[in-house]
């Protein structure tokens, strides 16, 4: 006879096992996790912006329609904060519990009343004094979570500070020392950039804005595939030159994430890989088109280059996207070093121009795509990825968008990494993978992209993407300079301003046919990023001062605000207390020639 007392404490006992583990899975994560997953169901009378792209999967879309298209002419400044600091401006604002955090050009930051724009407190940062700067002072945001405010620095610094205070509480160094840079003393004599000023060269730092997830924050340093900036003489043009100059200049890049009480580095995977960087030599891109190598060429030389990884480059520029289901983790990495030379680099230089899918625990790489293989062009993938669920075939499928330099939007398994999907063009693409010449070969996209390090939005319920790109024609030349004491003649490339027009286009990409739903031409280059909201609007900014917002559906202007600087940054939306704001730093772009300020703009619907 089976013992009653004893098979009812049996099936206690497992009872409680069950809910404790369903209670362990219901809390699996903590408060700032939650908080970030949770953002795209807010409801009530505040709701936040708590990350880069607003929750993890970086749609950069918000359900609030208080503000749409019926009502949109309303939309007048509510408040603008000016910070004094008069220079590249590209910070997503984070605003949380009805505070606004913006990290400020040099890495600076403030905290604000995100009512009112008043300053609850300023925070100063101190570059180390014998730090290459390589790509100018702009941030693109700061991370908040468990009670902090993480920034990473220009010089490759990651902080901590008191989101309540200001008060720094812990400051790392992620990279203890800089980088040999390239100089100009390679460049030929007849070479007008020889003497020409320059605004940056291979080294660390970070611009992304970091992501804080599960007890870490993690960012990836930036630079260490830069080449040699030349400067346009002009203030109100785009960057002179990009020189890429055949030489060991650089290291790999990596990702890592830091724990958010201490600082101490939980994991940092590597861009470039210690074994097989050189891969398998493709002579295409993985949807088949030609790359224009000479693999025969490049395998023969590889024995003369056996360390080349070991300045590999491979920047990380985007704020990774976090599937929190799957535990995955995705990036973009940025150009091969040398940029734009490969004498010394034969091989596909894994893992750089890649979507990049890790485990978001460890940092262990779980797949790559890499859209081009040995990369001279300069074809980083520089804007953030977007996690959506896509449609296709009658099938939802777990995918991952980006949308590329190369003109593109690509839509990704999720899982597996194959690819599912690669859009129309939605810029003018000539030449795309030609090789640079002494003549000199016009090509686009080119360097500055297509879509560059600005974030793209999805609005899911509809299966369109919305992607702020640029067009600019760019002239590929190849110089060559004599070698010393005999030695062979060295030869680099350089990417420049073509004497072609330029201009930029918003687009909205039907992402169920890969078409084209409509396009809107701007005067400049489209550099900042977009806003999508459930009030059927789209909002950008322009490097003329122009703030617009344009009907979702047809790409119709239906509102335009005028501002003295440039508006080269992620446009956010939050509310407080019943209220629906928008909100936009304008501060211009160096590269772009837009004119640089220091002003956040906060819009709201008139009374």
């Amino acid at each position: 006879m089976r013992d009653i007392k004893k098979t009812g404490s049996f099936y206690a006992a497992l009872l409680s096992a069950s809910l404790l583990a369903a209670c362990s899975s219901i809390q699996q994560y903590d408060v700032t996790t939650n908080k970030i997953i949770n953002s795209v169901n807010q409801s009530g009378a505040t709701q936040d912006w708590p990350s880069f792209g607003r929750d993890y999967a970086n749609k950069r879309f918000s359900e609030n329609a208080q503000i749409n298209r019926e009502n949109v002419q309303h939309l007048s400044i509510a408040w603008q904060y000016e910070s004094g600091l008069k220079a590249a401006f590209q910070a997503t604002p984070i605003v949380l519990d009805g505070v606004m955090y913006v990290s400020l050009p040099f890495n600076h930051v403030v905290a604000l009343d995100g009512k009112t724009g008043k300053e609850l407190w300023r925070y100063k940062h101190d570059r180390r004094t014998d730090w290459n700067m390589c790509c100018g002072p702009a941030n693109r945001g700061v991370a908040v979570g468990y009670g902090k405010v993480f920034i990473g620095t220009v010089d490759a610094r990651v902080i901590a500070l008191d989101a309540k205070t200001g008060q720094k509480l812990w400051d790392i160094n992620a990279v203890e020392a800089d980088v040999v840079t390239e100089g100009q003393d390679s460049l030929n004599k007849n070479d007008p950039n020889k003497t020409a000023k320059t605004t940056g060269g291979t080294g660390v730092g970070m611009a992304m804005a970091p992501v804080v997830y599960k007890g870490k924050v993690i960012i990836g340093i930036t630079g260490v595939g830069y080449g040699l900036h030349i400067d346009n003489p002009r203030s109100d043009a785009p960057l002179g030159a990009v020189i890429g100059v055949t030489g060991r200049y650089g290291r790999p890049g990596f990702l890592a994430a830091f724990d958010v009480n201490t600082g101490k580095r939980v994991w940092q995977f590597d861009t470039i890989p210690d074994k097989g960087w050189e891969g398998t030599f493709k002579e295409t891109t993985a949807d088949g088109i030609s790359l224009n190598r000479n693999t025969d060429a490049e395998k023969a030389a590889l024995a003369k280059f056996p360390d080349s990884a070991r300045f590999g480059g491979g920047s990380a520029w985007s704020t990774p996207v976090i599937d929190p289901h799957l535990g995955l983790l995705y990036f973009g990495t940025g150009n091969p070093s040398p940029q734009m030379n490969d004498v010394s680099r034969p091989g596909d230089n894994l893992y750089t121009v890649s979507l990049v899918a890790l485990d978001a625990d460890s940092g262990k790489l779980r797949w790559y795509y890499q859209q081009v293989p040995h990369d001279v062009w300069g074809y980083d993938i520089a804007s953030a990825p977007i996690l959506f669920n896509y449609k296709k075939d009658g099938k939802t499928i777990e995918a991952v968008g980006q949308a590329s330099k190369l003109g593109w939007f690509f839509v990704n398994d999720r899982k597996t990494g194959a690819l599912l999907m690669k859009s129309e063009a939605f810029v003018p693409q000539k030449n795309l993978f030609a090789k640079a010449t002494f003549e000199g070969v016009t090509l686009y996209p080119g360097i500055l992209g297509g879509s560059n390090w600005s974030p793209a939005a999805i609005d899911e319920s509809t299966q369109h993407a919305f992607v702020a790109a640029i067009h600019a024609p760019i002239k590929y030349t190849l110089h060559e300079t004599p070698g010393k004491d005999g030695a062979a003649p060295i030869r680099y490339a350089a990417s420049e301003p073509a004497d072609e027009p330029r201009w930029g286009v918003l687009s909205a990409i039907n992402l169920k046919t890969g078409k084209i739903a409509w396009q809107n031409k701007t005067e400049q280059p489209l550099v900042g990023g977009v806003l999508a909201t459930a009030g059927g609007l789209v909002f950008t900014g322009e490097g003329n001062g122009h703030f617009n917002a344009y009907d979702l559906s047809n790409g119709k202007l239906l509102w335009q605000a005028a501002n003295e600087y440039g508006v080269n940054a992620p446009p956010i939306t939050y509310q407080i207390d019943g209220e629906q704001y928008i909100a936009v730093a304008a501060g211009g772009s160096s590269i772009f020639g837009y004119k640089q300020g220091d002003r956040l703009l906060v819009y709201k619907l008139k009374h």
